[in-house]
């Protein structure tokens, strides 16, 4: 069997001692090292996107990689990648270490100096394990949240960081929404609020919880059971792990915290949607960094937009994400702005989002007041938008095969069956009145139509008495017969009388007006007047 191996070095001089040496190792093929821990999780999520079988079977981290330290990339590691062995290499083996490693989840521990025999035991060790643990999981191609860079793969949920250009383009707004729309899939969620000077989750869901992320600062070794002491159960169904209330403890939130804590929140939620403010900090960065995906919000506004791109520039220095693997949402856009979504791509150097979120605030107004951000009524142009976002990012997608995790039914169909159910409830109330509209609408056509039958009558009545007159025959008799024939049976019952009138025959038609709904008696008639010259030359 190959034994595919991925060095992570920093050191120029280790990675080519290590290369080197791995290259000995029986059946053994070493790929070209990294040189960082974010370039290791890139690699690790690209080839876990093709097959679970492009993983290599054996990650050597070095002790001196950066940015993240060694055991936190190692727990992020075994958490995200279960079907890797990932092997510690360090110059200090004294049993603390070798203790620290084992729980952070590492197959072994490879002194210096360097040793074939130790190498080669270790790397065989874990290349088994790594073995074993793929025919658990199955040789399938992977399922992932949306895919690209950092997707989870199985063993560990999806992790979200939502992040704002600035301040006011609405942050906390999307990463709620996202939350509630993949709770309503089926999926357990997450929702971690790390604006930690100015963190409103708590305000927009009408939630009172002393509990909150700083309250983890002082424990050493966070793990999904400590976490969940600190998590609000919405009654959304979304866990909610807050901000602290007292802003200045926001310093208590370290990178280490930061790592552990949403390590955690990954072990026991399908989903861990994080707001990550404005503010780079550590912890925000921290999160950036960890995250599957990075959205980042922006305003259909020149200084949005640069600062999207100031925000964007400075995690490439820092190392945590790079610009094509963040996703831009640009909120509150209008048909009008010259900003569109694909300029601030192209400004940014990110991809853009096919979903924009219109500028309604009138919609956001009483739910937001009120702190009922989870009540916004469904027909909400602005929450629709959102909920979409999330169908495009891939957040409320079912995943096969989660084990002990509910099924996800997907929006779509959620959404569907709400619309639905919503569609007949209004139906059923506006029927009646439907009715009622239609119901007036025709009686009104009636009426004008007894309005026309009636002059047409008085016009066919006035000619033939006048012809009857000339005749001497009986003007009345031709009157009333010529006017009963031009109408219809409903309007048989109608008054008709002729006379002369100067040099003119006058005629006369009464008719009622036809009553749409049966045992209304309403009186209403109609009548019509029309003359015709007396074709005897005198006046009767």
């Amino acid at each position: 069997m190959t034994i595919r191996i991925l060095p992570a070095v920093g050191d120029l001089d280790a990675a080519r001692t290590l290369s080197s040496l791995a290259a000995q190792l029986p059946d053994a093929e070493p790929a070209a090292p990294v040189a960082d821990s974010t370039a290791l999780l890139d690699t690790l999520a690209h080839l876990a996107a093709e097959s679970l079988d492009e993983l290599p079977e054996v990650v050597l981290v070095h002790d001196r990689i950066a940015p993240v330290p060694a055991l936190d990339l190692i727990r992020d590691l075994v958490l995200r990648f279960p079907a890797v062995g990932v092997v510690l290499v360090t110059a200090d083996t004294s049993p603390a270490l070798l203790t620290a490693a084992m729980d952070s989840g590492a197959r072994g521990i490879v002194g210096y100096p360097l040793a074939y025999d130790a190498l080669a035991e270790r790397v065989q060790a874990a290349a088994g394990w790594a073995t074993g643990m793929r025919r658990h999981l199955g040789t399938g191609a992977v399922e992932l949240y949306g895919g690209g860079p950092g997707a989870a793969v199985p063993g560990g949920g999806h992790v979200v960081a939502v992040t704002g250009a600035k301040g006011g383009v609405g942050t906390t707004l999307t990463a709620v929404q996202l939350a509630l729309a993949a709770q309503a899939s089926g999926r357990s969620v997450a929702l971690v609020d790390l604006d930690l000077q100015s963190g409103d989750v708590a305000s927009y869901l009408d939630v009172q919880f002393r509990r909150s992320v700083a309250d983890l600062a002082s424990i050493s070794d966070i793990t999904p059971r400590v976490v969940q002491d600190a998590v609000y159960a919405h009654e959304t169904g979304v866990g909610l792990l807050l901000a602290p209330a007292e802003g200045e403890r926001a310093e208590e939130i370290t990178d280490r915290v930061a790592r552990q804590t949403v390590n955690a929140l990954r072990g026991r939620y399908d989903l861990v949607v994080v707001d990550c403010g404005t503010y780079v900090t550590t912890a925000s960065a921290t999160v950036v960094e960890l995250a599957d995906q990075a959205v980042l919000l922006v305003t259909p506004d020149v200084v949005a937009v640069r600062a999207a791109k100031r925000m964007v520039r400075l995690w490439d220095r820092l190392q945590i994400r790079k610009a094509e693997e963040t996703v831009t949402v640009v909120n509150r856009q209008t048909k009008g702005t010259e900003i569109q979504p694909a300029l601030v791509a192209r400004v940014t150097g990110t991809r853009a989002a096919r979903t924009a979120v219109p500028d309604v605030p009138k919609e956001l107004h009483t739910a937001v007041d009120a702190g009922r951000l989870h009540d916004l009524d469904a027909k909400s142009t602005v929450k629709q938008a959102l909920w979409g976002l999330a169908g495009e990012l891939g957040l409320v997608e079912a995943e096969a095969g989660s084990s002990g995790r509910k099924g996800g039914r997907g929006l779509r169909r959620a959404a569907a069956k709400s619309d639905r159910g919503a569609v007949t409830l209004e139906f059923a109330g506006l029927f009646p009145l439907l009715l009622v509209v239609i119901g007036l609408l025709w009686q009104c056509a009636l009426y004008g139509y007894s309005y026309s039958l009636a002059g047409n009558a008085a016009d066919e009545a006035a000619r033939a008495a006048t012809a009857a007159a000339a005749l001497d025959g009986d003007y009345e008799g031709a009157c009333q017969a010529a006017a009963r024939k031009n109408l219809p049976g409903a309007w048989k019952d109608a008054v008709v009388s002729c006379a002369p009138q100067g040099d003119v025959w006058k005629a006369t038609v009464d008719v009622e007006v036809p009553v749409f709904f049966p045992g209304v008696e309403t009186g209403w008639t109609v009548t019509a007047e029309a003359g015709a010259a007396d074709e005897r030359g005198e006046g009767r």
